[in-house]
C-alpha cells in the first residue's frame, strides 16, 4: 500500500500532522504566499533532519564516509546560510561573525545536541524574519553574494526553500 511506503519513508507518524508535508496541512494562511511557501519548506526541513539525523550518534555525525562532507557540515550550513539569505533579503551585507561562522562550518568535532540547538534556533529565527519580509519587496532586485550577483525577484526566499530540500536529501544520503 503506497500509505504505508510513505510512513514508512518519512520514519513512521507520531501525530496526525506528520503523515503529510506543512504546506498540505493548511495552517499559515494568515501569512502571504511566498512567505508562506518558505515557511513550509524551512518546517519540512527540519521535521526531515530530525528523522533522518535524530539518532545518529556524535561519531557518526562527524563521520565522512568515501570523503563525503559530514552530516555536522549540512546542519551547520543549512543553519549559517538561511542567516545569510535572509541578511541579503534584508537588504544588509554580511557581517564579520557571519564570514568567520561561514569558514568554520567544515570544522570537526560537532555534538548531535550543539548542532541541532543551532540548527533549531536559525529555523525558528529564519521562520521570524521571513514573516517580516514586506512582501512588495520580494520583487525588488538585488546584490546576493560577496560577488554581488543580480537576484532575480523573489531570489532569496526560493533559494531558502530550494537549498534546505537540497541539503536535506545530501544529508539523507550521507547518513544513509
Amino acid at each position: 500500500m503506497v500509505a504505508d511506503r510513505l510512513i514508512g519513508y518519512r520514519g513512521g507518524p507520531t501525530s496526525e500532522d506528520e503523515l503529510t508535508e506543512p504546506w498540505l496541512r493548511g495552517k499559515l494562511q494568515e501569512v502571504p504566499a511566498v512567505q508562506r511557501a518558505v515557511v513550509h519548506a524551512l518546517q519540512l526541513a527540519k521535521e526531515d533532519l530530525q528523522r533522518w539525523c535524530g539518532g545518529l550518534s556524535d561519531e557518526q555525525i562527524n563521520a565522512r564516509p568515501g570523503g563525503l562532507a559530514p552530516v555536522a557540515f549540512h546542519l551547520r550550513h543549512i543553519a549559517r546560510s538561511l542567516d545569510r539569505l535572509l541578511t541579503y533579503a534584508e537588504g544588509k551585507d554580511l557581517d564579520a561573525e557571519q564570514l568567520s561562522a561561514k569558514q568554520a562550518e567544515m570544522d570537526p568535532g560537532a555534538t548531535c545536541s550543539d548542532l541541532f540547538g543551532e540548527l533549531n534556533l536559525a529555523l525558528a529565527r529564519s521562520e521570524r524574519r521571513v514573516r517580516a519580509v514586506d512582501p512588495d519587496a520580494l520583487e525588488q532586485g538585488r546584490g546576493v553574494g560577496e560577488d554581488c550577483f543580480d537576484a532575480w525577484p523573489l531570489g532569496e526566499p526560493a533559494a531558502l526553500a530550494a537549498g534546505s530540500t537540497r541539503r536535506t536529501r545530501s544529508i539523507a544520503a550521507t547518513a544513509d
